[in-house]
């Protein structure tokens, strides 16, 4: 499951594709308890851009603040997992059924 409850929000598992075109979901990564939600980022995976931008993504598409999006694991690795602060469990599988 790539999204689940968590203490005052949500945790997102992501997968990144740094150095795409544009910075946009592309789909699902895995099946089942290891699915991750599959990102394209246009930064490079240079000191940190990458995560910056995977955040500021998050933040603008669930409607909340840069700060309430934390880089939980995964800073070096292609899979990540990210808190969603003040993002319900509902309001996050809806957002994620419209892009899968």
């Amino acid at each position: 499951m790539m999204v689940r409850a968590a203490e005052g929000g949500v945790t997102l598992a992501v997968r990144a594709q740094p150095g795409a075109r544009k910075t946009a979901i592309t789909g699902v990564y895995g099946e089942g308890a290891t699915a991750q939600l599959k990102i394209a980022v246009q930064a490079p995976p240079v000191e940190g851009r990458a995560n910056a931008a995977l955040i500021a993504f998050l933040a603008e598409t669930f409607g909340v603040a840069k700060n309430r999006v934390e880089l939980v694991s995964g800073e070096l690795s292609r899979s990540k997992v990210f808190l969603l602060r003040e993002v319900t469990l509902e309001r996050a599988q809806m957002k994620l059924a419209e892009w899968i």
